[in-house]
């Protein structure tokens, strides 16, 4: 992978993309004018939203070759990548923010992607579907498989989720990597905040996502 140079890019054509609530959240976690990589960007929505409401140098990388094809079509910096491997060759501090948007539970190694994420940028922002959600949790009690949810969506043998977690579960991690959670929020699967904020048990229960702004402590 290039490793990226200075300066803003020029979009040869943009189109106003409809952007997910969830990714609305995350831009609200995001200063103006700031450096930003999205992992995982997919066909660049938040990337282009950054760049038109807060004039971010936003730029992203992503596996699927043909989300690419179709971010780059539409003037957006978009480069092919693999999270669990090429985020090695970017230099320390290059960004402001690193997002992971709602794949954390599909990288091979979770650990070394957020080690990666917090070398190469300030702060990292994170969502990932809790798998602690009361309704994953009835399913797995009265039915013994595995649940099928908006957000846990295919069958356990065709998922590209790997590495399934809680709330819960990434506030330990966070502890014991030694990471400083600077915001964070549960929401359900449509994006919008739930009443949990300060109840990381009850947020465990009923927050479909967990949302999280982290830097280095």
């Amino acid at each position: 992978m290039n490793k990226i140079g200075p300066g803003r890019p020029e979009p040869v054509k943009r189109i106003a993309k409809s952007v997910r609530v969830d990714q609305r959240l995350i831009a609200g976690m995001i200063a103006p004018g700031t450096r930003v990589l999205d992992i995982g960007c997919g066909d660049g929505t938040l990337i282009d939203h950054l760049f038109r409401t807060k004039g971010c140098d936003a730029r992203g990388i992503e596996i699927d070759m043909a989300e690419v094809t179709r971010a780059v079509a539409h003037g957006l910096p978009v480069m092919h990548g693999d999270a669990d491997f090429d985020l090695s060759h970017y230099p320390n501090e290059t960004f402001d923010y690193v997002v992971l948007s709602r794949t954390l539970q599909a990288v091979e190694r979770p650990r070394a992607v957020l080690q990666q994420m917090l070398r190469i940028g300030a702060r990292a922002v994170i969502s990932f579907p809790n798998f602690g959600h009361l309704s994953v949790r009835w399913q797995l009690f009265s039915r013994g498989r595995m649940p099928m949810t908006a957000a846990w969506d295919r069958p356990w043998y065709e998922t590209p989720n790997i590495h399934p977690c809680t709330i819960r579960d990434f506030f330990d991690l966070c502890a014991q990597e030694g990471y400083a959670v600077e915001q964070w929020l549960a929401a359900d699967e449509a994006g919008r905040r739930t009443p949990w904020r300060r109840f990381p048990l009850l947020a465990n229960l009923f927050g479909e996502q967990g949302l999280f702004l982290l830097r280095r402590a």
